[in-house]
């Protein structure tokens, strides 16, 4: 990772681009409609793997049940639950108090949907512990493309890398909706997650690297996290008139085919390409992108000597980090021990509302749009509180808004649906701030020196959480309320542990270990107390 002297040297050398010429605004533009994708991919579920109302289906050649007919309406209970069903006397006359399994399957409502996951392979009673899995395969993917995009962008280049992960998103859509069985739905969840991901961060910091710190920021906060949010909200409107798990699921794959040709509009990332020593390949790029903006271009943009200074390899002396670095010093340990904490709970609770859309009373595709509504609007909020507030204190107010509204919500009779939906997108509102926000705020603690181990130690972290919050949704089957209760209680927790952490803003960047922000203590402690480790630095 280049340090932060080289990231003022490139935005000097390619400050005759500007902030936001024409070059500037395209890329913004088509690397936020990556996101879009990204966006509806880790939210399909919802309907896919949505659980329709059902009973057991009656036995053939038996035109009575319960003593009525075995097409009668869905208010006729072949049993005392849906489960089982009383057993048929011997002369099939009448039906007797003890109960048997639904031996001949299960008669599913079409209301909502004409089929799912859980309809095509009966994945109920017994089978039901088979959708939470599913959904946490794809979290799983999600984690494996976490661990791997980094290392091999590094490698092979940013835009081969981003591209691949388009494709391999739309394809493994357009297979995922031939699957003939439940184990191969898991595999190709598995890689659409993998694919998520990798596109979701690639496209980021393809753009982070092209841009200067200005456009920078607005790309960030505002474009790429829109885009996310648009692809969220234009989910429940395509399932809402594609009701069928397949064709979903191979509709969904359009937009990433439709991206695939800006192949040629989009460049590799010129700070790659300097780190690599291909100067005159970085040249090109960015005298391409002065063409663009309609500027003229120094004869010279690269020269030998700032070349050196802007590639990786600086000589033997330069020190080599390792992730046992992170835990070292008491402070940089301090943090990143509530870091794991506090990314966990934040993705849990996140991912865990958005999916639990499926468990809210009402209609579920407006549940849904309105859900990622309030992200959209959430996201651009935070964007104006960020720099108003310290940063604790707005993560605090933005937890503690999402804990008090989910434990409110046990609170209220079932038949408010209305003022349910309201707490449970009010409880988003705050974990969707905290979500947003948490990246800005993590970038500020973590040292330049050992900023993307950091990351990669608590994203893994939050990629857990996601793993983990399709079972607790699952406990919404036995007790509605239970999601929302666990959920409100960890934001509340999570709240108060990030009162720990050190206010960043307006705080210069920590480049080297020593210079990590100490937690805050709970008891008086004189300042003048400092251990030898919280000091060292690696030489």
């Amino acid at each position: 990772m280049a340090d932060a002297k080289n990231d003022k040297d490139y935005d000097a050398l390619t400050s005759f681009l500007g902030d936001y010429g024409c070059f500037q605004i395209l890329m913004m533009v088509l690397l936020s409609l990556s996101a879009v994708p990204p966006g509806y991919m880790g939210m399909m579920a919802v309907f896919v793997a949505d659980t329709p109302e059902y009973r057991c289906r009656a036995p053939p050649l038996n035109s009575t049940l319960n003593g009525s007919s075995s097409s009668s309406s869905s208010a006729t209970t072949p049993g005392p639950d849906s489960c089982s069903r009383y057993r048929v006397s011997g002369n099939g006359t009448g039906v007797s108090n003890d109960t048997e399994p639904c031996a001949h399957g299960w008669d599913y409502s079409t209301d909502v949907y004409i089929n799912t996951i859980v309809t095509e392979w009966d994945l109920v009673c017994g089978n039901a512990w088979k959708v939470p899995v599913s959904t946490s395969i794809f979290f799983v993917g999600v984690l494996i493309g976490t661990l791997c995009t980094g290392h091999l962008s590094d490698r092979f280049g940013r835009k081969p890398l981003f591209f691949s992960t388009v494709v391999l998103q739309a394809i493994t859509a357009l297979i995922q909706g031939t699957s003939i069985n439940w184990l191969m739905y898991c595999f190709l969840n598995c890689l659409r997650g993998i694919s998520q991901m990798s596109c979701y961060v690639l496209s980021l910091i393809l753009g982070s690297e092209m841009l200067s710190k200005s456009s920078r920021v607005a790309f960030i906060m505002v474009g790429h996290c829109l885009g996310y949010g648009i692809g969220y909200a234009i989910l429940p409107f395509f399932a809402y008139f594609i009701r069928s798990w397949r064709m979903l699921l191979m509709i969904s794959a359009i937009p990433s085919i439709l991206y695939i040709p800006t192949w040629w509009v989009i460049p590799e990332s010129p700070r790659w390409l300097l780190h690599k020593g291909r100067v005159e390949e970085a040249e090109l790029v960015i005298r391409n992108a002065a063409k663009i903006n309609k500027i003229p271009s120094p004869e010279v943009i690269f020269k030998a000597d700032e070349c050196l200074e802007l590639m990786k390899e600086k000589g033997e002396n330069e020190n080599t980090y390792n992730y046992l670095d992170l835990l070292r010093t008491r402070n940089l340990r301090n943090i990143i021990i509530i870091g794991v904490f506090l990314w966990m709970s934040v993705s849990m609770v996140f991912h865990g509302i958005s999916l639990n859309t499926s468990n809210m009373n009402g209609n579920k595709y407006l549940n849904c749009f309105f859900s990622a509504l309030i992200d959209i609007i959430t996201y651009l909020t935070a964007w104006l509180f960020a720099n108003r507030m310290t940063r604790p204190t707005l993560m605090f107010c933005a937890m503690m808004l999402s804990g008090v509204m989910l434990l409110v919500i046990q609170l209220i009779p079932e038949d408010m649906q209305i003022m349910m939906q309201v707490f449970t997108l009010g409880g988003k509102i705050g974990i969707a701030a905290a979500f947003c926000f948490i990246y800005v705020f993590f970038t500020e603690l973590f040292p330049t020196v050992v900023r993307n181990m950091g990351f990669g130690v608590v994203s893994t972290a939050a990629h857990m959480g996601s793993i983990i919050c399709p079972f607790i949704i699952y406990t919404g089957i036995y007790l509605k309320v239970l999601p929302f209760i666990i959920f409100g209680a960890t934001s509340f927790v999570a709240a108060a542990v990030n009162m720990l952490l050190p206010d960043t803003r307006n705080s210069k960047l920590p480049d080297l270990i020593s210079e990590t922000k100490p937690i805050r203590r709970c008891c008086f402690q004189k300042e003048n107390v400092i251990q030898q480790s919280d000091v060292q630095e690696k030489v």
